[in-house]
């Protein structure tokens, strides 16, 4: 249940409600540092993939904020999710931005950092 004005526009198409994204595995086990250090690349390049800069802001603040959090963001940032798990989002004027799983959520094949 969410505001009064609140709608749920994934009947048009349009913004889906956030859930925790499905277990997955990396090609080769690896560690905390390693995923931290791949998601800052990420972050660092995202601009360069198109795109406005304050979208790709809004999705690494909604990347690394719990489920509830990151929904506002990503509503009050106008940004339309096509899947649940954020990995594939369009801003308003129908640019694309595309997430790997990596960046807002831990593999199962993890280890522990020595």
């Amino acid at each position: 249940m969410g505001c009064a004005g609140s709608t749920d526009k994934s009947e048009e198409g349009a913004t889906k409600k956030l859930r925790k994204p499905k277990p997955w595995k990396h090609s080769e086990a690896i560690t905390r540092a390693q995923l931290k250090k791949m998601r800052e690349e990420f972050w660092d390049t995202a601009p360069h993939y198109g795109g406005k800069a304050e979208i790709w802001d809004a999705l690494h603040a909604a990347a690394e904020a719990q489920l509830d959090l990151a929904q506002a963001i990503i509503d009050s940032a106008g940004i339309i999710v096509t899947s649940e798990d954020m990995s594939v989002c369009y801003d308003e004027r129908g640019a694309k931005y595309e997430l790997p799983k990596y960046v807002f959520s831990e593999p199962i094949n993890i280890i522990k950092d020595d």
